[in-house]
């Protein structure tokens, strides 16, 4: 049988599989992968790797093993036309030859938001858009939330026994997940920019809040919700606030003194409104956004897990099963919050949400936008 000589489609998501090799760099910069097709055989490809590196037509460019004049450009976002760490990608294919670029989606950061498509074609340069949109809207999508709605992608996160417990009726939690899944998530702490638990966690757990035993790709923030600044001055992730970054966000009737004592031990000390009796998940989200946060990982406790379901601000879940049951009707149950009046009100996952054994439990992991 004569092999299927490759498509249009397939180049593009040689280009997607490029793009998500750049997850976890250190920037709320988007994944972008480029693949240069001449003559139906692919001539040169890249992706973007690093913080003001070369973009990915940049290095797709450099890697051709032949002229790209009048090749084929696929690329999973529409290429940049102003300068900033590098110049601008337009420039570089208008001065390659390159005959016609297909971009996956248009860029909705303002300083390109169709520029560099417009630039291309006022060059002569063929353009078409929107091909596998939606995959690469799904690889993008902490980038393209932070840039239209200003806010991080937000990821819950929590361990629990088959029954929904978290821990016994004693406290006791440590540990629910076996290793497998623990090192599972601390790789995707070493993905985010931000860890965020209620005060509460760090009064009963004192956690570190850091990626261990996986390759830290970002040094996240650890955030801590603390209404009034209770947070002691002695909790493991205040007595090493001055390696890690830590921010305490409190309301602005929280003690100065307490303020300046967690200031002075190294952490950032954050106001933000409050609504109801605690502070506005919203305003947490609005300031995480203002400091280009893109992705963000709630890890409890219950209360500020439920909050955001509430809410219904949550993007993604991650969920650790572990096969055992807990019961009690006092041991400590994974979400808080109000929750619902009706199942009707309940929040449904997706029908893409995914299930897989790790480890001896499984996984869970649904996406909501």
């Amino acid at each position: 049988m004569a092999k299927r000589q490759p498509n249009e489609a397939d180049f593009m998501q040689r280009a997607l599989q490029l793009a998500a090799r750049g997850q976890g760099r250190v920037e709320p910069n988007p994944m972008v992968g480029c693949v240069i097709v001449s003559r139906g055989r692919v001539v040169g490809e890249g992706y973007h790797r690093r913080f003001g590196g070369p973009h990915a037509e940049i290095e797709a460019l450099r890697r051709c093993r032949t002229k790209p004049r009048g090749a084929t450009v696929y690329v999973t976002l529409e290429p940049c036309c102003h300068s900033g760490k590098t110049a601008p990608c337009t420039a570089a294919l208008i001065e390659a030859g390159v005959g016609r670029v297909v971009a996956a989606m248009r860029d909705p950061n303002p300083p390109v938001a169709g520029r560099g498509l417009r630039k291309l074609r006022a060059a002569g340069v063929q353009v078409a858009v929107g091909l596998l949109a939606e995959q690469a809207a799904e690889l993008n999508a902490p980038y393209l939330k932070l840039v239209r709605k200003k806010r991080p992608w937000v990821i819950l996160k929590w361990a629990q026994s088959l029954d929904g417990k978290i821990a016994t009726r004693m406290g006791d939690s440590k540990w629910i997940s076996d290793e497998r899944c623990r090192a599972h998530a601390h790789r995707v702490r070493a993905r985010v920019d931000a860890i965020l638990v209620g005060r509460r966690t760090v009064l009963t757990d004192d956690p570190q809040l850091t990626a261990r035993a996986a390759p830290v790709r970002r040094v996240a923030t650890r955030v801590v919700l603390d209404t009034r600044l209770r947070t002691p001055t002695t909790a493991k992730l205040v007595r090493n606030a001055r390696t890690t970054p830590t921010w305490i966000i409190c309301g602005a009737r929280a003690p100065r003194s307490r303020a300046k004592a967690l200031e002075a031990a190294g952490c950032e000390v954050h106001v933000v409104r409050r609504d109801g009796g605690g502070l506005s998940l919203p305003a947490v989200l609005d300031l995480l956004g203002s400091h280009g946060m893109t992705n963000v990982l709630v890890e409890g406790g219950g209360e500020v897990l439920g909050g955001f379901i509430d809410q219904r601000l949550a993007d993604e879940l991650h969920v650790y099963v572990a096969p055992r049951l807990i019961g009690g009707s006092d041991a400590v149950s994974a979400v808080g919050g109000t929750g619902p009046d009706t199942l009707r009100e309940a929040l449904r996952l997706p029908k893409s949400t995914s299930l897989k054994h790790l480890g001896e439990g499984w996984f869970a992991r649904a996406r909501f936008r």
